[in-house]
């Protein structure tokens, strides 16, 4: 019969031989994607970083730069525009196939803040394309594995495996029942303290104590990782459990929307002016303080402006996340998200996604990320190389 700790054992050899791969591959990208910014931006100054022409020369503003893209590009929708802008640097817009017209060469435009200019474009993500589009690409292999939702789908499963290894990994360091007297009068620490010691009596045992030591040492971060990224990746699993757990706010899906609205009431600008107010209204009545504005989008198909903007309330930082709904017709307000602070399931959400993309902490959090990034792919490999030489010595051993 086989016993608890041998069953589990067994689950985590081949649940780690079947994941290590994918940790490999998105252990290493998520260290890059984690310098996204500054790598993109290192391989594609002539695209991201744009020169002002005087010192005290001023910056289109964001909706002017939506509309000059709009007319450079008639045949696609711009449906949201970033309203934070930095000096220095391009504004971005994604393009978006209005129905029933041919498919987009390109779907992102980097334009000039100061003169309009249109700098150049690109396919999100399309490698083909040459280096300028490789961090969107290493951010598609990050996500979906560049397979589009069949790869998403395929990467939440594996999250939903690894949460589960995570917890079966950190019961197998755990010491065994007490089956001798010299065991019998030392203290649990004492003899689970071991397994978070690194021993150099030989290459085979420092692979071993690396894989085993190092998943104890990163386990809070590994298990952390996990979860974040069966949020990220299979909502439909993630979302449920969450809500049986703790309190969350309605998603967009759930929000009032009427029918498909291709030209609204309010124009961009009247929308933008009714936004701010009324997000400066809930602040007041809900008491946290809007800091910056982050983006402005439009819903056709829910008839529904979308206004984003970096509050207190915030953890990120850069951007935000608190955000409010408006009726695309009226005005009116139709709905309300706060990424912390309103609902528990929300709060611990946005905090295991922000860390998980390193957007929490500044550089030294990217900097441990892009580390972790490195050490899953370690633990990964350590793995493998742990099961192969029990493998090999198996095999002599019937051999013989």
């Amino acid at each position: 019969m086989v016993s608890l700790r041998s069953g589990l054992l067994r689950m985590h050899r081949y649940v780690g031989l079947l994941l290590a791969g994918f940790l490999v591959l998105t252990g290493l990208t998520g260290a890059m994607l984690a310098w996204n910014a500054e790598l993109d931006e290192a391989l594609n100054p002539g695209l991201l970083r744009a020169v002002p022409p005087a010192l005290d020369a001023a910056m289109w503003s964001p909706l002017a730069l939506r509309a000059a893209v709009q007319q450079r590009f008639p045949h696609a929708l711009v449906a949201r525009v970033p309203l934070a802008q930095e000096q220095g640097k391009a504004a971005s817009f994604l393009l978006r196939r209005k129905p029933g017209s041919p498919p987009l060469a390109d779907d992102q435009v980097f334009i000039d803040p100061y003169t309009g200019r249109i700098l150049g474009t690109r396919r999100w993500g399309d490698l083909t394309q040459g280096v300028h589009n490789l961090m969107p690409f290493v951010y598609r292999l990050h996500y979906s594995l560049a397979l589009g939702p069949v790869g998403t789908a395929v990467l939440g499963i594996a999250a939903v495996l690894w949460t589960l290894d995570c917890m079966v990994g950190l019961y197998l360091t755990l010491p065994a029942r007490r089956r001798h007297a010299a065991a019998a009068g030392r203290s649990f620490w004492a003899r689970w303290s071991p397994a978070w010691k690194l021993s150099m009596r030989s290459r085979f045992r420092m692979v071993f104590d690396v894989h085993r030591a190092g998943g104890l040492w990163l386990w809070v971060a590994l298990l952390a990782m996990a979860l974040s990224s069966v949020a990220l990746n299979l909502p439909q699993v993630y979302d449920p459990v969450i809500q049986r757990l703790a309190a969350r706010q309605p998603s967009t899906e759930a929000l009032p929307a009427r029918p498909p609205l291709g030209q609204p009431g309010l124009g961009w600008e009247q929308a933008h002016v009714r936004a701010r107010a009324l997000m400066g209204e809930e602040a007041t009545r809900r008491g946290f303080v809007v800091r910056q504005e982050s983006s402005l989008s439009y819903d056709f198909r829910r008839g529904l402006y979308r206004y984003d903007v970096r509050s207190s309330l915030d953890v990120k930082d850069k951007g935000g996340s608190t955000r409010i709904f408006l009726d695309a017709d009226t005005g009116g307000l139709v709905g309300i998200w706060l990424p912390t602070a309103a609902a528990a399931g929300d709060t611990v959400t946005t905090w295991l996604t922000q860390l998980h993309m390193a957007a929490v902490g500044g550089r030294p959090m990217k900097a441990a990320i892009g580390l972790f990034g490195v050490a899953v792919a370690v633990l990964s490999c350590t793995g493998v190389v742990i099961w192969l030489r029990k493998r090999r010595a198996k095999r002599d051993a019937i051999r013989t």
